[in-house]
């Protein structure tokens, strides 16, 4: 079971390879192809979040905000409305590129704060950056958001909406990347130096280990991915959407998905978004359809609807993750070694 859960990304990618060609042989009503899109845009933004509160341990409430600078990045750069245009590719490399320097102004005076202190400085942070695009609606378009977006366009090939397989696997391979970027940040120097500090930043920072560069570097990595994953998402959708769309909910999936499956473990990451936002997009979806077509649901009653129920699923799964396995359910190796040690000391 350990052998199957250290490869769990390995096996995830090539059940989701296969996914769209299963999805053909299968009953409509048991279609999943084309609701996997939010998952895999999800996964990004946890994996963002986990180098920020995974790997060096700062508590990031403001995941969205990054989200949204990167959605309005994007969509100002290559959106028809406005005197200049990107293509696709292009567009994704400014909005990383802003979304790192963004990171870095927020890290830069924050770097003396620890646990609550950050936690509502970040929070704080995503409430001025929504306020923000909400007010300058000479560039943002206010709460009208932008649109029309190009689809992307893959060596001559164009996107389109009739059908979701090259979207699904364009989500699934810039997915692919990001974890390959995070295991190789995981193991590399910067890496380490992150968990150094994690786990006690005083005696990193007396083993000489530079906190200042390294807090930046994980807040300008974290918030590039997460800006990724807000160019991904407005281009699903055509429109960048309104700024109220990025709010503290957001934040909060995120940090759900990391704390559901574990912090500081990528395959943990994964599993978290395969379980929060399956809930969500695709068992929820499901039971309401089936629901509605046998006459059990009803406008007039909210409860009837499976999906007024979401909030009290994540927060009766928080509660049940928190009471029995508070480490997720895949820990990082740091933590399942603590655990271990602690139960041979109690045997003792």
């Amino acid at each position: 079971m350990k052998s199957f859960f250290k490869r769990f990304d390995v096996i995830c990618l090539i059940i989701a390879l296969l996914l769209p060609i299963v999805d053909l042989a299968l009953p409509g009503d048991f279609k999943v192809g084309d609701l996997m899109k939010p998952i895999f845009l999800f996964a990004i933004l946890g994996l963002g979040l986990n180098i920020v509160t995974g790997f060096t341990g700062l508590l990031n409430l403001g995941v969205a905000a990054f989200m949204a600078i990167g959605a309005y990045t994007f969509s100002i750069v290559t959106c028809d409305i406005y005197p200049y245009r990107l293509d696709f590719w292009s567009a994704l490399g400014v909005t990383i590129m802003l979304g790192a320097f963004a990171g870095l102004l927020l890290g830069s005076p924050t770097l003396r704060l620890r646990g609550d202190y950050l936690a509502i400085v970040t929070l704080g942070f995503g409430e001025i950056v929504q306020d923000t695009l909400k007010n300058v609606s000479t560039i943002t378009q206010g709460t009208q958001g932008i649109n029309p977006l190009p689809t992307p366009s893959f060596f001559g090939y164009t996107f389109t909406t009739e059908t979701y397989e090259p979207w699904y696997y364009l989500f699934l391979a810039i997915l692919a990347a990001v974890v390959i970027v995070n295991r190789n940040l995981e193991h590399s120097r910067i890496g380490r130096t992150w968990v150094s500090i994690r786990e006690d930043e005083l005696a990193a920072n007396c083993m000489g280990v530079n906190v200042v560069k390294a807090k930046l570097l994980a807040f300008a990595a974290g918030a590039a991915i997460c800006s990724l994953m807000g160019a991904l998402w407005a281009t699903s959708l055509n429109t960048s959407g309104e700024p109220g769309n990025y709010d503290f909910q957001i934040s909060i999936i995120a940090l759900c998905i990391c704390i559901v499956g574990g912090m500081g473990n990528i395959n943990g990451v994964l599993l978290g978004a395969l379980i929060i936002i399956g809930i969500n997009d695709i068992i929820l979806v499901k039971l309401s359809t089936f629901m509605a077509r046998e006459g059990l649901s009803s406008s007039a009653n909210v409860f009837s609807s499976p999906t007024n129920w979401k909030y009290m699923i994540y927060g009766l799964a928080l509660i049940v993750m928190m009471r029995f396995k508070p480490e997720g359910f895949l820990p990082s190796r740091r933590v399942n070694a603590e655990l271990h040690r602690g139960e041979g000391e109690a045997t003792e």
